[in-house]
């Protein structure tokens, strides 16, 4: 039974964008060797890819400002580095309007009913790595543990980081009270 790789959203504006924050570019290299390691195993990898027209910045004074990011059109919304040249014409890439993709519970859930239908599990397991933590993969780590909830569901803390590492660290604890569990911390 064939494992499966989420890479949520690590685009260039979410990197060294206008979303990006020191420290992500740091994620391409660890990420780009667990995208080789399914690859070379066998094993699937889907990619989420953010396409907001608006996010929200906070500032020091508490208020939240609009940020254009990841536009259609614009080299923000394409994959970051060495993941980037890693996404192969073949791997499903899951256009995202919003946290959570509805693309990928579609994908998930054909799977999960499939594998019903033959009393098996659709994945060994699913794993995510990728960008925000806090948001983004903490978002579609719970659409996996929903959808297919007898799979184990992992999250690399090595491949993944937000702009508050104190919000990071929250929410690793929060993603395992949910069941996710949670590797290299």
């Amino acid at each position: 039974m064939k494992r499966l790789l989420i890479v949520v959203d690590f685009q260039n504006d979410f990197v060294d964008g206008t979303l990006g924050f020191p420290g992500a570019e740091k994620l391409d290299a660890p990420i780009a060797e667990k995208i080789k390691e399914y690859r070379e195993s066998g094993d699937e990898i889907v990619f989420t890819q953010d396409s907001h027209a608006k996010g929200y910045l906070e500032t020091q004074e508490g208020k939240y400002l609009p940020v254009e990011h990841c536009m259609d059109g614009t080299p923000g919304k394409e994959f970051f580095g060495q993941v980037g040249d890693l996404v192969a014409e073949s791997d499903p890439v899951f256009e995202k309007h919003a946290f959570g993709s509805t693309r990928l519970i579609d994908f998930l859930w054909r799977r999960q009913h499939a594998a019903q239908e033959v009393d098996k599990l659709p994945f060994s397991s699913i794993e995510l790595v990728g960008l925000v933590s806090n948001i983004c993969v903490i978002s579609n780590a719970v659409i996996a543990k929903t959808v297919c909830p007898e799979v184990p569901v992992f999250v690399d803390a090595r491949c993944t980081a937000s702009h508050d590492k104190e919000l990071h660290e929250k929410c690793l604890d929060v993603m395992e009270g949910l069941q996710i569990l949670i590797t290299n911390r």
